[in-house]
């Protein structure tokens, strides 16, 4: 608490037991982007990228994030965001974050959610709207929308500024490795291989 109350020249007795400091705007933890040269003010901290997201409903799985690339001001404060919107009968594939942990909250609709754990175990749960739900950081984890009429939206939170997704299926089957290698490790032939890769690249 020192650290901030001296960053802030605020002068409160160390001794009280309650400090309020919601009315102050605390500079300490701000990491100006580089090459910035206006004045630091309330369009720094804006982003307006997600108005009119939910216009047009999308025909398949889309994911609009809010991380480093597009607001500059997080930078070093490890934290970013993303729109997930769901079509029915669409989900986000078998994906890690090695960056982060998420925190996924469902606005609308339903989810089925799973996670495989560092022993090998599926979790799996279905969210409702207002659920919550946690992945931690690098464990495999998938959302789908069962629904086939209904979509669902649900908005993650990341304990990072960049929050990569690495995606399983391409990640695996379309980055150069091997037919036989993939089949072996599969244990399956090299046509089927193919035909995995041959749906991946035509989706």
């Amino acid at each position: 608490m020192s650290e901030v109350l001296n960053s802030t020249a605020l002068k409160v007795p160390l001794s009280r037991s309650k400090v309020f400091l919601s009315s102050i705007c605390i500079r300490t933890g701000l990491v100006v982007p580089p090459n910035f040269n206006g004045t630091i003010d309330g369009s720094l901290f804006t982003f307006t990228g997600f108005r009119g997201i939910f216009d047009q409903a999308p025909k398949t799985f889309k994911g609009s994030k809010a991380s480093l690339v597009e607001i500059p001001a997080l930078n070093g404060q490890s934290v970013s965001y993303a729109v997930l919107q769901f079509p029915p009968n669409t989900l986000f594939p078998p994906h890690t974050r090695p960056d982060a942990t998420g925190l996924l909250f469902l606005v609308d609709g339903s989810l089925e959610v799973g996670l495989i754990d560092t022993k090998n175990n599926l979790c799996t749960q279905k969210l409702q709207t207002g659920d919550l739900f946690i992945f931690p950081k690098g464990l495999v984890h998938y959302q789908y929308n069962s629904d086939p009429q209904l979509p669902a939206t649900a908005i993650a939170a990341f304990g990072s500024a960049s929050a990569r997704a690495v995606t399983m299926p391409p990640a695996v089957f379309t980055t150069g490795i091997d037919d036989a290698i993939l089949a072996k490790s599969f244990n399956t032939d090299v046509g089927t291989t193919e035909k995995i890769k041959a749906g991946l690249t035509s989706s």
